[in-house]
């Protein structure tokens, strides 16, 4: 069965970017989808570029925030509009390769799972390969998940039939994260799809960037999320930092 895939993309003042990622759906050899653009009341053109794409293609829908939200408020709220039995995730500067789409619902089907991911490759902020593929434990458990993020969330796919639609807090950090995490609990070992499926952009100005920015939501994930006291999550903190340097840095590799 060709099942609806709903692509969910916030997007804020990415002008420089947000056409290349459409595009880079329009290309999926997998096209029952529809991509659902949220618009976090940006200041530049991004919602004109949008409504190009939207006047051609009737699966690319725009929705617009009155009001800056944040990225979460505006991922949930393209969450809430999704229809799709499946649900992806393509943030306004990252690119999927062309068969992204269908090799993970073929995989989802083939291996009868309801929830999946990939390897992707980096690319900085003017679109320049990196030669860096990021690769994950294969199968994941959700141990090895609670001490490092191993999923790409350009790359997750889950099946909202099975899961219903996970909406977490828009004020909480590392969404993404707390999603998979959500996933796991459930089904306590994830399946990769073992190869690159996207590129993921570097950007100057991102949380990924900013190691400080990094260590203080991902505490918060050990802190708000799991509820756990302050010293036992800083004593989580140490093994996720372990864990990131030392272990996640053998599944980066140069291409």
């Amino acid at each position: 069965m060709n099942d609806l895939v709903s692509i969910l993309t916030p997007t804020y003042n990415t002008e420089k970017f947000i056409r290349t990622t459409i595009e880079s759906a329009q290309n999926q050899t997998y096209t029952n989808w529809e991509m659902i653009l949220v618009d976090d009341a940006s200041t530049d053109t991004t919602i004109t570029i949008i409504e190009e794409f939207v006047k051609k293609d009737s699966r690319i829908k725009l929705f617009k925030l009155p009001q800056n939200r944040g990225n979460g408020f505006a991922r949930n709220a393209a969450l809430e509009k999704a229809t799709g039995k499946y649900i992806a995730y393509l943030d306004a500067d990252d690119l999927w390769f062309p068969e992204k789409l269908e090799k993970q619902i073929q995989f989802l089907k083939a291996n009868n799972l309801h929830f999946t991911f990939s390897f992707y490759d980096s690319i900085n902020e003017e679109g320049n390969d990196l030669n860096r593929r990021v690769e994950s434990p294969n199968p994941l458990t959700y141990k090895q998940l609670f001490f490092c993020n191993y999923v790409g969330n350009l790359t997750a796919v889950y099946d909202a039939d099975y899961f219903g639609k996970i909406i977490l807090e828009t004020s909480q950090k590392r969404q993404d994260w707390r999603i998979w995490l959500t996933i796991l609990k459930q089904i306590k070992i994830a399946k990769p799809v073992p190869e690159s499926l996207a590129f993921y952009r570097i950007r100057k100005d991102s949380v990924s960037s900013s190691k400080f920015k990094l260590i203080k939501h991902n505490f918060g994930v050990y802190r708000e999320f799991h509820g756990y006291n302050f010293v036992f999550s800083i004593l989580l903190m140490i093994r996720f930092l372990f864990t990131q340097l030392i272990i996640k840095s053998k599944y980066i590799k140069k291409i």
